[in-house]
């Protein structure tokens, strides 16, 4: 998958000094780039930095409340002077949008045929029977398997994967000249999102269409962009050649986005215990794991269909092994529904195995009661992956980090305040945050929230699930080294999940990859991940996304 190599020049959109204003307060700056027939623009930037409020923008599609000036030229035609009707005609026929949470932009109670057919009898005057069979046909254009009976079902019977080329397919029904991408790929697995690129640039090829793809991760903008638009703070803050931008960046900010980058996170040294792992005894060993679904449901309609044979069990793990050793950090891959989550979820006995056995320290974690499964808790933590679910939302964030020490009688009072200002100091939190709630947090202040709470009971061991999926590269990038420091000073063992394996190859000592439920491969980070042994590891790791002037010299 590469960029178009082309050139193109016929301007089709043109935003000149475009603000957009919440109040007094200037979320877009002055904003000015143009698009060219049949080329794709990336905009990357950090959250907050102005991206998909310039393309709600270009679309009128701005939240109530906010105010614009400036010129959007779309064809040589300012939208911003159309008339209402004439712009509901622009939008789905001549610019459609590709929104960043599918699950939040389709209609639950819409099929998704009705999703692609609507916008073809709304502009095209398709009737009933001719919008179907089209909406079967755009489907299967966007690689959806069995688009007949997938026409019928429901976007909670979807995987995010599925949801995207739905939304995808009722984007492009109307064969737009201009997509708007915002965040397509966003928390999707490696090879879901490889295929979604590469499906963009199908379209891109054969119908001549223009993109705009935003994203905060350069590495997805180096596989297709021609040009990059580079924001922070509402203002564009340099934009050229993605090639030229990449090896050559100019301006400070994007010096930054570079360098932080996963694969320039600084490696622990050969020095740490991870070194002497094979004289060491394991602090945690899962021995023939297995976690099947529906076995012993409580939900009477799975009891009835069960007495019939006709309940679906789901093997989420099978008979998995492996040991983590003191002082190491082992990454667990794979895709979505591999069993990486429901492992990290057995092993803190949130749910209970099927067969099989984990042990800590020796000891079988299924044995433990009372004081001991207690103790336990206290020793092994975890990090959510999304924290708004897993932070409560009524509590403040003071609340949520003193809350383990109240409820384990570690402390009280002026004492579990104190530990919390020195928790919160630990992950670079200010204190004027400590009366906030979740919802007044920014994504990677959460996330922060969220790990001074699994710190707050010393755990010697910290289970890190997706914990920087969704998260800005330069965010990320603290994250992962607010661990390795953590690491360092805690004498913490860390299980880092991930399907990132950028972010993997750079911080982890040894990987173990998971396809369906089994372990398939698992050894030290380098030899699993630059001379994998198994034909699933390479799949995933032809599927990251490189920046152009770096691949090659990776894993030299």
């Amino acid at each position: 998958m590469t960029a178009p190599a082309h050139t193109k020049t016929d301007t089709l959109l043109r935003v000149e000094n475009l603000t957009v204003a919440f109040g007094a307060d200037q979320v877009v700056q002055d904003a000015s780039f143009t698009v060219g027939s049949g080329e794709i623009v990336g905009i990357v930037g950090e959250s907050g930095s102005g991206k998909s409020i310039t393309c709600r923008s270009i679309l009128g599609l701005l939240p109530r409340g906010a105010s614009s000036s400036g010129r959007v030229l779309f064809d040589g035609r300012a939208l911003s002077t159309l008339a209402p009707e004439a712009m509901r005609a622009v939008r789905g026929r001549q610019i459609s949008m590709i929104f960043q949470n599918p699950a939040s932009h389709l209609d639950p109670l819409m099929t998704v045929g009705r999703h692609v057919a609507e916008p073809l009898r709304l502009h095209l005057g398709y009737g009933a029977a001719a919008a179907r069979s089209e909406a079967v046909r755009m489907l299967g254009d966007v690689q959806l398997h069995n688009p007949e009976q997938r026409i019928h079902a429901y976007p909670h019977e979807l995987s995010g994967g599925m949801k995207q080329r739905v939304m995808i397919a009722s984007a492009i029904a109307c064969a737009p000249r201009l997509l708007l991408a915002d965040e397509p790929t966003t928390a999707l697995d490696v090879t879901v999102q490889a295929r979604i690129l590469d499906l963009l640039l199908q379209l891109n090829r054969e119908r001549g269409l223009s993109i705009i793809l935003v994203s905060h991760d350069l590495g997805v903008i180096a596989e297709i962009c021609d040009r990059v638009v580079v924001m922070r703070d509402g203002r564009v803050v340099e934009s050229g050649p993605t090639e030229r931008l990449i090896n050559a960046p100019q301006h400070a900010y994007t010096q930054l986005l570079i360098s932080s980058q996963p694969r320039n996170l600084q490696r622990k040294s050969a020095s740490t215990p991870a070194a002497d792992a094979a004289a060491a005894a394991p602090l945690l060993a899962v021995r023939d794991l297995s976690v099947t679904f529906g076995t012993r449901s409580r939900n009477p309609l799975q009891r009835l269909l069960r007495r019939h044979g006709t309940a679906r069990q789901v093997h989420a793990v099978q008979q998995v092994g492996f040991t983590v050793m003191p002082g190491e950090t082992l990454g667990i891959v794979g895709e979505s529904g591999s069993g990486k989550s429901t492992i990290a979820q057995t092993i803190v006995r949130l749910i209970q195995p099927t067969s099989g056995s984990i042990a800590y320290q020796g000891r079988a974690v299924t044995d433990l009661a009372g004081g001991e499964l207690a103790a336990y808790r206290r020793a092994v933590q975890m990090v959510f992956q999304n924290p708004f679910d897993s932070l409560n939302p009524r509590m403040t964030v003071a609340q949520a980090v003193t809350e383990p020490l109240l409820r384990h009688r570690l402390a009280s009072g002026q004492q579990a305040r104190a530990r919390m200002r020195q928790l919160l100091e630990l992950v670079e939190l200010p204190e004027a945050l400590a009366d906030r709630r979740p919802t007044q947090l920014s994504g990677g202040q959460c996330q922060r929230v969220g790990i001074a709470r699994a710190l707050a009971l010393r755990p010697q061991l910290l289970i890190a699930d997706e914990i920087t999926s969704a998260l800005d590269v330069t965010i990320q990038a603290q994250i992962l080294t607010l661990l390795q420091e953590l690491q360092q000073s805690q004498n913490l063992t860390l299980i880092y999940i991930s399907h990132d394996l950028s972010v993997v190859r750079a911080f982890c000592d040894r990987v173990a990859v998971f396809q369906a439920g089994q372990l398939v491969e698992i050894g030290a980070a380098d030899e699993v991940l630059y001379r994998p042994q198994q034909a699933y590891t390479r799949t995933l790791l032809d599927s990251i996304p490189r920046l152009a002037g770096i691949a090659a010299t990776e894993g030299a």
